[in-house]
């Protein structure tokens, strides 16, 4: 999955639109895929009140604009390149999902610079039970977003069309909560995800992916957390990679899927902080 330029040609690095909130010690954040930087806020409003958080778009999604296809490791090369840019020597690394997948994968080609990793509904061997998407399943998640982007906290539009759609896959708690950062954040991601990111990802998926015997050679403290009922990426799959992982702390949430920062942020926030407390020595805080 991360090799591929057989002739060692390299991909020239993209200049990747970020945003950047707060001061302090860097955090990267990336996020999956439909995504964007700004579709991490669930994290970065916060942890940005005591960090100095960098939340690019990566390559093909939101405003990291690109033309013709790519491969998947040309996100590393881009994600090299945005920490040179802004001369951040180390940093912790925050990814979910495909966002997650690229975080382990610059802990092992960037050792050196990587102090931490904060792994979100990921694993280092994914697997998915997602069943079959309808064409009324896509047709009522269409109609659920944009009824929530009007308003997020209409209980119609949720029993109606939001439990009917495939957000019933992505979030088990259908509260306002959840369906106010899926109007804030989701919509707009969806809608800026590039062709060309897409069948990047497909065909790397393809191709298979599995790194667990090589996340030995990452030293560095990691947090794991994962939905238990997610259909994405499965909490198993996440866990696995817990096992894996030298030092790592591990959560797994009840009743919760891919998108469970979304559906019970407060006490995702909580235990990033303590785990951050708990590793301030250890990550270089």
């Amino acid at each position: 999955m991360m090799d591929p330029h057989p002739d060692n040609t390299a991909s020239p690095a993209a200049n990747l639109n970020v945003y950047v909130q707060g001061k302090g010690y860097p955090i990267l954040c990336l996020h999956g895929h439909p995504g964007s930087g700004s579709s991490l806020s669930v994290f970065t409003n916060h942890l940005s009140k005591r960090f100095q958080t960098f939340a690019p778009d990566l390559r093909g999604y939101g405003k990291s604009r690109f033309d013709g296809n790519f491969d998947m490791s040309d996100h590393l090369t881009d994600l090299e390149a945005l920490l040179d840019r802004f001369r951040i020597e180390k940093c912790l690394i925050l990814g979910w999902s495909l966002g997650g997948i690229l975080a382990m994968e610059l802990a092992l080609r960037l050792p050196e610079r990587v102090t931490g990793l904060i792994l979100v509904a990921t694993a280092a061997r994914p697997r998915g039970n997602h069943p079959p998407v309808t064409l009324q399943d896509n047709l009522y998640t269409g109609v659920a977003a944009l009824l929530s982007y009007i308003k997020s906290d209409w209980q119609w539009n949720i029993e109606t069309f939001g439990k009917r759609s495939l957000f019933r896959y992505l979030i088990r708690r259908h509260t306002p909560t959840a369906y106010r950062y899926i109007a804030q954040d989701a919509l707009s991601a969806y809608l800026q995800t590039s062709a060309p990111a897409t069948r990047a990802l497909y065909t790397a998926i393809g191709a298979g992916y599995n790194r667990l015997a090589d996340l030995e050679q990452i030293q560095c403290p990691s947090l794991v957390l994962a939905g238990e009922c997610d259909r994405h990426i499965t909490a198993d799959a996440s866990l696995e990679t817990s096992q894996y992982l030298k030092d790592c702390q591990s959560h797994c949430y009840p009743n919760t899927a891919h998108l469970f920062p979304w559906e019970i942020p407060d006490q995702v926030l909580s235990d990033i902080d303590h785990w951050l407390e708990k590793n301030r020595k250890t990550v270089g805080l």
